[in-house]
């Protein structure tokens, strides 16, 4: 599995391996060791989400899997069919009771060779996918390439594992490699997300959702990217709030080139997280793929700005699929940049920004357990720009009482509705009442 890695040694190997691993959790050896190896071979072969690698591994296991699938290039897909319906069938699918018939044994062995068949035919474009990278596979190289960037190496079941990253199921990335210290765990977080070209207002918008984010406690993932993402990750980097990019290749592929400074900056101040092995050139797929991390790792997401085509939109559509709470700042309706957070909101796959606040209020509240309810407790209009407030104190007078049939008569309100404004505006302190009737403050 170690592929052609010149001069390397077991012994090199799990030096470097274990340079990449925390201490606490780096396998000495044994079965642990060997599917660790195996999950980094797997993220050189496969593309980011491959599901057909995420079933595999979840069923069979990285090393059992990664060997079974060495095998089927020259033996076939049939094996692996037998292994995957095998590991599907349970412990109990053979069990029959002292009056089970030769008839059932035989139905049974059909629908297994079905199965097996069916599972066969779908794993020969896998295979064929998985081919040209598999004949080349170099897991040495990947080791040592991570060694130099200074990244360390996090796989499912380690403390610092993303928690949220479990809920893309089989699209979840076999390993996560990270520059900087682990900072998604034990805290909300927020996604910033939207246009690469943004405006001035979407920034503004963009630095105080953040800076809310930051005095909220939270965690503040992005992309990385011009405009909106690098707004997030400067506001939350001053505020000295961890804050996470997620990258499109390797972590040693900082892009765009203009946010380099930035990204190291990132990798100091919280974390560079990428699922591609060192060395991969980040392209237009592994950006949208990539959107499902940065959904996955929020606790809410905000789209600030976002065009009809924007990949902010992909993101919010990955964390509506999650489950998240999906935000979106209005703008200008003639703005082309904010014609994509409308659309969200019109579809209501997004919740408005009221105010700055609302989405890391929300995440705090949601990762403390507490159930959301539609509709929260904040009024439209206060009591001083309710409309027959104001009818009712345009009908007093500062210094002489008006009884409250003439303040009805003056507002044009019944006596019901008069009688429940005054005590509105009672409240707010713009009127009182006396022995000959009301008057303003």
């Amino acid at each position: 599995m170690s592929g052609t890695g010149a001069g390397w040694s077991p012994s090199d190997r799990d030096a470097v391996l274990g340079r990449l691993r925390d201490p606490a959790v780096f396998p000495t050896g044994g079965d642990e060791h060997d599917e660790v190896l195996a999950r980094v071979a797997w993220s050189t072969v496969v593309e980011p989400g491959d599901s057909d690698a995420g079933q595999l591994v979840a069923r069979l296991g990285a090393g059992r899997s990664i060997r079974a699938v060495l095998d089927a290039l020259d033996a076939g897909p049939l094996e692996v069919a037998e292994m995957l319906v095998g590991a599907g069938a349970g412990a109990g699918a053979g069990a029959r009771g002292s009056t089970g018939s030769a008839v059932r044994s035989c139905d049974e062995d059909e629908i297994r060779e079905r199965l097996v068949e069916s599972a066969a035919t779908a794993l020969v474009p896998a295979l064929a996918r998985w081919r040209p990278r598999l004949l080349r596979l170099d897991v040495d190289a990947v080791l040592s390439a991570a060694s130099a960037v200074g990244c360390a190496l996090v796989v499912p079941g380690d403390q610092d594992w993303p928690a949220g990253i479990d809920d893309l199921g089989p699209h979840a990335p076999l390993v996560l490699w990270r520059r900087g210290a682990p900072c998604t765990a034990g805290r909300p977080a927020v996604a910033v997300v939207g246009s690469r070209a943004n405006t001035v207002l979407g920034a503004e918008a963009a630095a105080e959702i953040t800076s809310a984010a930051a005095d909220a406690g939270c965690v503040v993932v992005s992309g990385g990217a011009h405009g909106i993402d690098a707004v997030a990750h400067r506001v939350a980097m001053a505020a000295d709030a961890p804050t996470v990019a997620v990258l499109a290749g390797g972590v040693d592929q900082l892009y765009p080139a203009a946010n380099t400074a930035m990204l190291h900056a990132v990798a100091e101040h919280g974390a560079l997280l990428a699922e591609c092995p060192p060395g991969t050139r980040p392209s237009r797929w592994r950006f949208l793929a990539r959107n499902r991390l940065i959904a996955a790792l929020a606790t809410t997401t905000v789209i600030v700005e976002a065009g009809a085509r924007s990949g902010a939109l992909n993101t919010a559509n990955h964390a509506g699929q999650l489950g998240r709470t999906v935000f979106a700042v209005p703008g200008p309706y003639s703005s082309s940049a904010s014609v994509g957070c409308h659309r969200l909101i019109a579809d209501r796959r997004a919740e408005i920004v009221v105010q700055p606040r609302d989405p890391a209020e929300t995440a705090v509240r949601l990762w403390a357990g507490e159930r959301i309810v539609a509709g929260a407790e904040v009024p439209i209009a206060g009591a001083r720009t309710d409309p027959e407030v104001l009818r009712v104190v345009d009908a007093l007078a500062a210094r002489r009482p008006t009884p409250l049939d003439e303040v009805a008569r003056r507002s044009g309100l019944s006596l019901a509705d008069t009688t429940d404004a005054l005590a509105l505006a009672e409240l707010q302190g713009l009127v009182r009442t006396g022995p000959g009737g009301w008057t303003t403050t």
